[in-house]
């Protein structure tokens, strides 16, 4: 058999089973520009569509993107989770998280090697032993308080919602109305348990990190944003957005990704 033939042979045999595992044939087989697996991670009060702008122009570059769901249990129970998740993978990793899923990548990226860059996005950067409560409290201007939330009790716990009344102004004023009418009915709650909780050891310290700062954040103010990404060393860039700056401006959001992955 020719060299010609073998090679054809190869490359058909990579284009197959790409498409047996729902792999675009560009992307079958050995890639020598293989980019980092994209793992984005949302919040308290969302879920993973919360990413979709962003994702689909990852994806729409080339990036193998993942956008896993964040049980919002607590601190300790959610950074366990996304670490065992984050083990099945192979190869580079870049983490996004958006408010407190921030928190979660802190903790759950420490000791990862795979794990090469973190993307924080109106996000919790806590140092060992802080806590949501007193990272959101620490400046002023957050608007989510206990007037705020709707508390409902479960087995096991106690969950919060922010009320339909003020979900726009808290969470996402910069979004049409019928936006905010629907991410307010399919909102995912957090545990109560989550603000009082204390961080472990930081995974900034030792991974190179990036911070989008929202100036208009109603929920966690501009200012401890900027004290936590100057803490971390992270590369800032800010945008005029509401705390869910990843969905009112999921370019911008998407760029500072696609620096981290560099």
């Amino acid at each position: 058999m020719n060299t010609t033939r073998r090679t054809l042979l190869a490359g058909s045999a990579a284009v197959a089973t790409g498409a047996l595992l729902g792999v675009p044939p560009a992307q079958a087989g050995a890639r020598h520009d293989a980019r980092p697996t994209v793992v984005l991670v949302h919040g308290a009060f969302a879920d993973a569509s919360g990413w979709d702008g962003v994702a689909s122009r990852l994806i729409r570059d080339g990036y193998p993107v993942i956008a896993p769901p964040n049980p919002l249990r607590g601190v300790a129970a959610d950074s366990a989770y996304l670490a065992s998740f984050l083990a099945t993978l192979s190869g580079p990793v870049v983490l996004a998280a958006h408010s407190y899923g921030g928190i979660v990548v802190t903790n759950a990226a420490t000791g990862n090697p795979n794990v090469k860059a973190l993307v924080y996005v109106a996000a919790f950067a806590p140092d060992q032993g802080e806590t949501l409560l007193g990272m959101q409290s620490q400046y002023p201007g957050s608007k989510l308080n206990e007037t705020a939330l709707d508390i409902r009790p479960y087995a096991g716990g106690v969950d919060g919602y922010i009320k339909k009344e003020v979900f726009r102004e808290v969470f996402a004023g910069d979004l049409p109305r019928s936006s905010t009418a629907l991410m307010h009915a399919g909102q995912r709650p957090a545990d109560l348990r989550t603000l009082q909780e204390p961080s472990g050891a930081p995974a900034w310290a030792a991974i190179p990190s990036w911070y989008v700062v929202a100036r208009n954040d109603n929920v966690l103010p501009a200012a401890a944003q900027r004290f936590m990404a100057q803490r971390a060393g992270a590369r800032v860039t800010e945008v005029s957005a509401s705390h869910v700056a990843m969905v009112s401006q999921p370019g911008s959001v998407a760029d500072v990704i696609k620096r981290a992955t560099r």
